[in-house]
């Protein structure tokens, strides 16, 4: 009787044992065959003996299974270390086989079952290993930047201790605030204190990349903040309550390839004043508007009216002496710099679409009139040579889409800039369309000339811009002395610290040599390869290995193994591994180490604050005589033309067929690095998966490392406060060790960087929770400030 009642579990046990040795032994020999882990087939050999025991009803089988499983955690953790993540796909089909084998039915049908006491407490090591892993985590580092919190100083600038004033609260990108009302003690004590809903949500004429990425900024009483539509909103900076709007009225469509406004700028004639004389105006206090449609606006800041006396009746039309110019074909997505005399401005052209695009020309105006005082083309022979009657700027020049920063006591503007588009090949660029691509210049405010300029990829096929505002602070090395430098943040995760007078590396730079021909599949037509890059001794998250099958990943043995077969299918020989028609891994991916985002620079403490990433991407060459989408920037196979080239392009993340990055986690990080060393000090694990599922398979927040868009901000309460990832929370951590010392949820994704001022005496921390259409997270139009009870 017990025989019978034990065959039915038997049957569909080794059912299912037997599906599990066919796929092991198929997916594992075809990936021994591509060079891979010969563990697989190993494995469904060792399964397959077991399973031949236990349909015979020997007790040995017991013994046999137990070995399997020390042996595939021996192999675990040879591979990856006492990583959670990394080793719970590898074991976690074994664990539940085993735990079938140790339950009453399991064995049943067994008449010598002392195997079964191996296999429990190989199931005990197993859950044990697992706890280890969880509390001794190989990717974090977990030290501690001695250096308090000095009494404050006034800023060198006069930027109010209250406000936040620009972008990144100072026109140097330093993200940094001396408030300190809410602290490391009692930030635990945050509520809302007010909500703003903006009202302006995607449409279905929108951009797919319709996003919610600004930073409000906050001068005096009020705070000024620009929606994707951009609708530019004034608010009571103590309350939320608007105090007027200005709706530019951009007509946009489904071809834009960006919706979105990362923020305004703040010109104060009284402040400009201090430096220089000022013409009379009729907007003493500006607020500079970039719109998506190619127009840059000043609003008289008192009551939301356009100034008229700057441009024609408020308005620069950007468009203008632009070579090839369309709607949405130039985007200025980022807020301007602005100087005592001079707004600055750069601008995004669409990525990928042809070779006959707007140029990436800079572009300086008169603070007052708006009147064009001069310019820099990234692509032409003389950038500075202002466009004749006949002629218009140079197209398809290297672009400056992310925020500029400006040093106004050595008065200089530093521009990130990008490669000249199409981004993935570019076997027709000269020299002198690829002179200033890819790099930081430095300008002259007053001119627009070169003071410097330094270069952080060379022939840049993978996009590997210079994606965020540079970071400006006055360095002190272990010497005592002190140095001005900038910090430029790169999508290859590179940190470059220059002089920046000079542009003199302070932390070591190399030249590496990266690889020069295509490994799988047929050479690339046309293109040619730079046979070196620099590297930056200071690199917060790109392994110094290459990947490798080992570092794949998924829910299961099984959609790893399917990941490691893809990734041994795929071209990559490390970084800079060049583009190919069979497809080709690029890591760092698209989305960069580092994005628009930034870094928060603590110059008080000398520490430096990031939130990098890591998430490969894979891009594939499709040859011209495969048809490519002709009516936008990308087609409904996602092919992007690159029309003027031989080829089109597929850009995606790298992804197991269950839709899981198939490269282990972590995928985000918070960082805090010592600036007077330049060493990464503490480094943890941000975000969770949970709203990254469907509802009906909603995980609890368990700690994971997801990826993000947007930037941190620090205070010198020693606090970060940083959201971005991929679930839905503001966080607060230590910058003296990373602790996680307080979170919040927000109603929509937080693709954002916050900000923080003091009203009346109280500080606030705003963020905007309105998430980001491409990056699939919750839309919303929620600006949320919390504060002390």
């Amino acid at each position: 009787m017990n025989q019978r009642a034990g065959f039915l579990p038997k049957l569909l046990f080794l059912i299912v044992v037997w599906l599990f040795i066919v796929f092991l032994l198929l997916g594992g020999g075809y990936l021994l065959f591509l060079g891979g882990s010969p563990y697989y087939v190993l494995a469904a050999l060792a399964l397959m003996v077991f399973a031949c025991l236990f349909r015979r009803n020997r007790g040995g089988s017991l013994w046999w299974f137990a070995a399997i499983l020390l042996v595939s955690l021996l192999w675990s953790l040879w591979e990856v270390n006492t990583d959670f993540w990394a080793l719970a796909p590898r074991l976690d089909i074994w664990f539940l086989l085993g735990l079938w084998l140790v339950l009453p039915w399991g064995t049943r049908q067994l008449q010598q079952r002392q195997g079964k006491k191996a296999i429990a407490l190989m199931l005990v090591v197993i859950l044990v290993t697992l706890a280890y892993s969880w509390l001794h985590d190989p990717q974090e580092i977990n030290g501690t930047i001695s250096r308090t919190q000095p009494a404050p100083v006034p800023d060198p600038n006069g930027i109010k201790a209250e406000d936040w004033p620009a972008y990144g609260r100072t026109q140097g990108g330093s993200r940094y605030s001396p408030l300190a009302q809410i602290n490391e003690r009692n930030v635990h004590q945050l509520k809302v204190a007010w909500v703003y809903h903006t009202g302006d949500f995607k449409t279905a004429n929108d951009s797919a990349e319709t996003t919610n990425e600004v930073t409000p900024i906050k001068v005096g009483k009020q705070v000024f903040l620009c929606t994707p539509h951009q609708y530019l909103d004034a608010l009571d900076a103590a309350t939320g309550k608007r105090l007027w709007r200005y709706d530019p009225k951009i007509k946009s469509n489904r071809t834009f390839q960006h919706l979105t406004c990362r923020g305004v700028s703040y010109h104060d004639a009284a402040w400009a004043a201090e430096v220089a004389p000022q013409k009379a105006s009729l907007c003493p206090r500006k607020v500079i508007l970039p719109v998506d449609d190619g127009r840059l606006i000043a609003i008289n800041a008192d009551n939301g009216q356009p100034c008229q006396d700057f441009g024609q009746q408020g308005e620069i039309n950007l468009q203008y002496k632009m070579p090839n110019a369309y709607a949405g074909g130039y985007n200025p997505t980022s807020p301007p710099v602005v100087t005592p005399t001079a707004i600055i401005i750069g601008g995004s052209v669409t990525d990928n679409y042809s070779t006959k695009e707007p140029s990436g020309v800079i572009r300086a105006y008169d603070a007052t009139s708006g009147a064009l005082k001069w310019i820099f083309d990234t692509g032409a022979a003389n950038p500075n040579a202002m466009p004749g009657e006949n002629t218009t700027f140079v197209h398809n020049s290297p672009n400056a889409w992310a925020p500029l920063a400006y040093d106004r006591q050595r008065n200089i503007v530093y521009v990130p800039t990008g490669v000249g588009t199409p981004d993935i090949w570019g076997g027709d660029r000269t020299p002198l369309k690829e002179r200033y691509a890819n790099s930081v210049l430095a300008l002259n405010a007053d001119n627009g000339h070169l003071i410097w300029h330094f270069q952080t990829t060379h022939h840049d096929l993978w996009d590997m811009d210079v994606p965020s505002q540079p970071s400006l602070m006055d360095l002190t090395l272990p010497t005592g002395q002190k140095v001005p430098a900038i910090y430029v943040l790169t999508k290859t995760g590179n940190v470059f610290v220059l002089n920046r007078e000079t542009g003199e590396p302070i932390v070591p730079v190399t030249s590496k040599a990266v690889p020069q021909t295509v490994q799988r599949g047929p050479q690339t037509e046309g293109e040619h390869y730079a046979p070196r890059q620099p590297f930056s001794a200071l690199n917060v998250l790109t392994p110094k290995r290459k990947l490798s099958d080992k570092d794949m990943w998924g829910g299961t043995m099984l959609d790893q193994l399917v990941c490691r077969i893809m990734f041994k299918r795929l071209n990559y020989e490390g970084i800079y591994t060049p583009p190919s028609v069979n497809g080709t891994l690029v890591y760092p991916g698209d989305l960069g180490v580092f994005e628009w985002g930034g870094m928060s620079v603590n110059q008080d403490r000398q520490i430096g604050l990031m939130n990098p990433i890591g998430l490969p991407f894979v891009s594939r060459l499709i040859p011209r005589d495969i048809k490519v989408g002709e009516h936008g920037p990308v087609d409904k196979k996602n092919i992007q033309p690159m029309h003027g080239t031989p080829y089109g392009v597929v850009i995606g993340p790298f992804l197991s067929p269950l839709g899981l990055p198939c490269k282990q986690p972590s995928w985000g990080f918070v960082t805090g690095v010592d600036l007077t060393t330049h060493q990464v000090v503490w480094k943890k694990r941000i975000g969770t998966i949970r709203d990254s599922l469907p509802k009906l398979f909603q995980l609890p927040p368990i700690r994971i490392g997801i990826p993000g868009l947007g930037g941190p901000m620090s205070t010198a309460g020693n606090l970060m406060f940083v959201a971005a990832t991929q679930d839905d929370y503001l966080r607060a951590y230590s910058t003296t060790n990373g602790q996680l010392l307080w979170q919040a949820r927000l109603p929509a994704g937080g693709q954002a960087t916050p900000m923080t001022y003091a009203v009346d005496g109280k500080q606030y921390v705003l963020i905007m929770a309105g998430g980001h259409a491409s990056f699939g997270t919750k839309m919303g139009d929620t600006l949320v400030a919390y504060a002390l009870p």
